[in-house]
């Protein structure tokens, strides 16, 4: 692939918000750590502090969660590494999404592979493991049901509810068998596994398991297990609400609408097919919608005895992450970034050390027909990324008859009717009114003969300017990004070496669009 790359603000698809963070907007500081920068990097390692009974007890849990698979060299290698102090991890975390959901599933994680080998060019003493930790116990079900290939949504339809890793994927198969074409790599993991937390795994395993990434559930009891003393003070003392909406209302009075809210008691509380919000109500505990109730001191037997069942929201699920595995960096979307600024006064109350923010690489990928398309049109790769109309206008401007345009026979029109109001001044006052709407309409007869040559105008170059549309169509497919709505399938089927290109092309640290265009 040829790659080009261009600022994100000339796409006009990002917030302010993610783009002041990335332009390190001073007032924005104060709401994360370290800037995501590879020179940062030593600094950020000697912040974090991580238990050896931490180390030991992921280590063996992500041993229980491997054991079925094949492993490559370079996994082994980074499970052995990860027992050694010296090895951190650079983690990306995404829900469960069917066939891995959006384009951009793929750009987070081949992100934190590139991040690590950067790192460990650089820091040669460190050894750096990339994690992908699945949202195992979301119940969005929803987000994640559905995918788009070759311009069709291929949804799945269950009951079933609560946390989707536990979804049983035998369901998956009538989806499988109206795929257009067969994809081995999804029979298997769909079909050979029980749920789809374990069908995830298989997957990404097999996609990135040459580049040694580790996939990391969470969804575990010995791993919760190192979190207790966090879920029972938020059980006890709400600390993470008052510490996040202080931090919201500090956003907004510099101006930023924050990505979320917190709530009294940031945890779920999960079992079999429910997931549901713990509620205080008085000195009791209420599971929303089921008539489990706990004192204060039966949840905090439940706590020690299953603190599998208690699950963070997206408040106290960043801290998790952190408290469970040797980070140093956590590689996320524009809504992500935003989301994080809200929680250092969090990481602050209970001395954990805040990640650096690593934004994901963002790309778009062109293939051969489309650039020769763009060659014809002599679009630029800033011009695809301006909206259709904007692309129509431009041609016809360039192309069109030049008397289409009647700006200046407008100018002429008011200084005409300015002349006679003048005139009327001097003569009847009263007129005024009278020439004001006279004016009004014959500018508007002006504006709908301008309309009717730009629709004849139209009409004559329509042939050029469909194929202008369908360039965008194929691009940006409902007007949005492709990374947001094509699924890799749509590259993979046809270029199976598709994964290792994207991986060769894109430079984690370059905070710019990508430009991927087929060789």
């Amino acid at each position: 692939m040829q790659v080009e790359k261009i600022d994100l603000r000339d796409t006009h698809s990002f917030s302010n918000f993610f783009l002041d963070y990335l332009d390190n907007k001073d007032e924005l500081k104060p709401f994360y750590g370290l800037r995501p920068e590879v020179e940062c990097f030593e600094e950020q390692i000697s912040k974090k502090k991580y238990a050896d009974e931490n180390r030991k007890v992921l280590c063996q849990v992500l041993k229980d969660q491997y054991k079925s698979l094949d492993k490559s060299s370079a996994v082994n290698m980074n499970f052995e590494q990860l027992e050694n102090s010296n090895t951190y991890t650079i983690t990306t975390g995404h829900q469960l999404n069917i066939f891995t959901g959006p384009l951009y599933f793929i750009y987070k994680i081949a992100t934190v592979v590139n991040a690590c080998k950067i790192l460990k060019e650089k820091y040669t003493s460190f050894n750096f493991v990339p994690v992908y930790w699945m949202a195992s116990e979301d119940h969005d079900f929803d987000e994640i049901s559905y995918f788009n290939l070759f311009g069709k949504k291929f949804e799945w339809k269950t009951d079933q509810k609560g946390a989707v890793g536990r979804f049983k994927t035998e369901e998956l198969r009538e989806l499988i068998n109206e795929m257009p074409e067969s994809v081995e790599i999804f029979e298997r993991a769909y079909l050979e596994n029980d749920n789809l937390a374990d069908a995830v795994r298989c997957y990404v395993n097999e996609l990135f398991g040459e580049e040694g990434v580790i996939v990391v559930d969470a969804d575990h009891a010995q791993l919760k297990s190192l979190f207790i003393p966090i879920i029972k003070d938020e059980l006890l003392a709400s600390s993470a609400n008052k510490l996040v909406e202080s931090t919201n209302t500090e956003l907004e009075a510099i101006g930023y609408k924050p990505q979320i809210h917190s709530r009294e008691i940031n945890f779920f509380y999960l079992k079999d097919d429910s997931r549901e919000r713990i509620l205080k109500e008085g000195n009791n505990y209420l599971v929303n919608n089921t008539r489990l109730k706990f004192s204060e001191a039966e949840i905090l037997e439940e706590v020690e005895r299953h603190p599998e069942r208690f699950s963070p929201n997206v408040v106290m699920r960043p801290l998790y992450q952190e408290v469970i595995l040797p980070n140093l960096a956590y590689v996320g979307g524009p809504a992500e970034m935003i989301y994080w600024l809200q929680l250092p006064k969090i990481f602050d109350k209970y001395k954990v050390a805040f990640p650096i923010l690593l934004p994901r690489n963002f790309a778009l990928y062109v293939n051969s027909a489309s650039i020769k398309k763009m060659g014809k049109f002599d679009l630029s790769t800033v011009d695809i990324f301006k909206d259709v109309e904007n692309l129509r206008s431009g041609y016809l401007a360039q192309h069109g008859e030049k008397a289409m345009s009647l700006n200046g026979e407008v100018d002429d029109l008011r200084k005409v009717y300015d002349i006679l109001a003048e005139k009327a001044a001097t003569v009847d006052s009263s007129l005024k009114g009278f020439i004001a709407a006279e004016h009004a309409k014959a500018a508007k007869g002006l504006d709908n003969i301008a309309k009717r040559l730009k629709k004849s105008e139209e009409q004559k170059h329509e042939t050029a300017l469909n194929q202008l549309g369908a360039i965008k169509d194929k691009l940006f497919p409902r007007g949005g990004l492709q990374e947001r709505h094509d699924n890799f399938l749509n590259f993979y089927i046809n270029n199976p070496e598709f994964v290792k290109e994207v991986l060769a092309s894109l430079d984690a640290f370059d905070l710019r669009m990508h430009i991927l265009k087929e060789a």
